[in-house]
C-alpha cells in the first residue's frame, strides 16, 4: 500500500487522547471515523473537541472555517464494523487492557479491509502482544501520541519484529502529514523513548514526596522554575490521569515481575479512593 491511498482513518476509543487524534486527522483533511461502544463518550468528546476548537478560534490559531470543515470530517460512531469497514488506517486508544486489546485487533482484523493498517496509540503495550491476535501481524505497529495530542508535536513510531517496512513508512509519513514530527524506534522496548526518561523523573519525584523532602508543589515548582519544564510531574500525571499511570505501572510489573515496577504508594491511594487526577476533579491537586 501507498501513503496516497490513505484517505479515511478510523480512532477507536473516544477519550481525551482518540478524539484529539480524531481531530488532529480531520484537520490535516482525512475523512475520519471516531469510534466508541459508550455513546455517552462520543457526546462528551464531541462537547469537548469544539470547546478546544472554539478556543483556538478565539485566540486565532485556526480559522473558523477550518474548524467547520474539520468537524464535517470526523463521524461519531458507535458501531464497530461500521467505523472500519472502509477505513485505510486504525488507530486504537482504548483502555491500557492487553486482553481488551487483543479482542478488539481480531475483530478489527475480521471487519476491516485486507490492506488496512492497525495501530495502538498504546507506549507500555508493545504491538507484537496483539498482533498475532491478527492475520496480519506485518500491518500492526505503535503510533504514539503524546498528551494533549491537538498541541504535543512528538509521535513514536514502532517497527516490531512482525511490522513490515511498508508499514513502519507509511506511518511515519502518515504522522508527517498530519502535521507532526515522528521518530522511528527499529526496536520494541516498552514506554519507547519519551515515556522512559520521563518515568525516570516521575519515580524521583514520587520517591522525594513520599518521604517527604517536598511536597507535590514544591517538586512540580522545582520542574518548571529550575528545569523549564512545562508542567511538573505530579501535575501531568493528574492530566494524564492517575489512573494510566497505575494501570502502566502494572503492566510494567507483571510483564517484569519485577516489585519496583509496582505503582508507588501515593498513586495506588488514589487510584483506590476514586481521585483520578483532572478528570474526576482531584488528584495530587484539586480542580474546579
Amino acid at each position: 500500500m501507498d501513503i496516497n491511498q490513505i484517505k479515511h482513518i478510523a480512532v477507536i476509543g473516544s477519550g481525551a487522547m482518540g478524539s484529539q487524534i480524531a481531530m488532529v486527522c480531520a484537520l490535516a483533511g482525512y475523512q475520519v471515523t471516531l469510534q466508541d461502544i459508550n455513546e455517552k463518550s462520543l457526546v462528551k468528546a464531541k462537547q469537548s473537541l469544539k470547546g478546544h476548537m472554539k478556543r483556538r478560534v478565539e485566540k486565532g490559531r485556526l480559522s473558523q472555517v477550518q474548524v467547520t470543515s474539520a468537524f464535517d470530517r470526523i463521524h461519531f460512531e458507535s458501531l464497530l464494523e461500521e467505523a472500519v469497514k472502509n477505513a485505510d488506517y486504525v488507530i486504537e486508544a482504548i483502555v491500557e487492557n492487553l486482553e481488551a486489546k487483543r479482542v478488539l485487533y481480531a475483530e478489527v482484523d475480521r471487519l476491516a479491509p485486507a490492506h488496512t493498517i492497525i495501530a495502538s496509540n498504546s507506549s507500555t503495550i508493545v504491538s507484537s502482544k496483539m498482533a498475532d491476535a491478527t492475520c496480519r501481524p506485518d500491518k500492526i505497529c505503535n503510533m504514539h501520541f503524546f498528551n494533549p495530542a491537538l498541541v504535543m508535536e512528538l509521535v513514536e513510531v514502532v517497527q516490531g519484529p512482525h511490522t513490515s517496512e511498508e508499514t513502519a513508512q507509511i506511518t511515519f509519513e502518515l504522522a508527517k502529514r498530519i502535521n507532526k514530527v515522528p521518530i522511528l524506534l527499529k526496536t520494541e522496548i516498552t514506554g519507547f523513548v519519551a515515556n522512559r526518561i520521563l518515568g525516570k523523573l516521575m519515580d524521583e519525584a514520587i520517591y522525594l514526596l513520599e518521604n517527604g523532602v517536598a511536597t507535590a508543589e514544591e517538586i512540580d515548582l522545582a520542574c518548571t522554575k529550575a528545569l523549564n519544564h512545562p508542567i511538573g510531574p505530579f501535575a501531568l500525571i493528574d492530566l494524564t490521569g492517575i489512573d494510566v499511570h497505575y494501570y502502566v505501572r502494572m503492566q510494567r510489573y507483571q510483564e517484569s515481575g519485577d516489585e519496583n515496577m509496582k505503582p508507588s504508594r501515593v498513586v495506588t491511594e488514589l487510584f483506590e479512593k476514586g481521585d483520578l487526577g483532572r478528570k474526576t476533579g482531584k488528584g495530587f491537586y484539586t480542580y474546579s
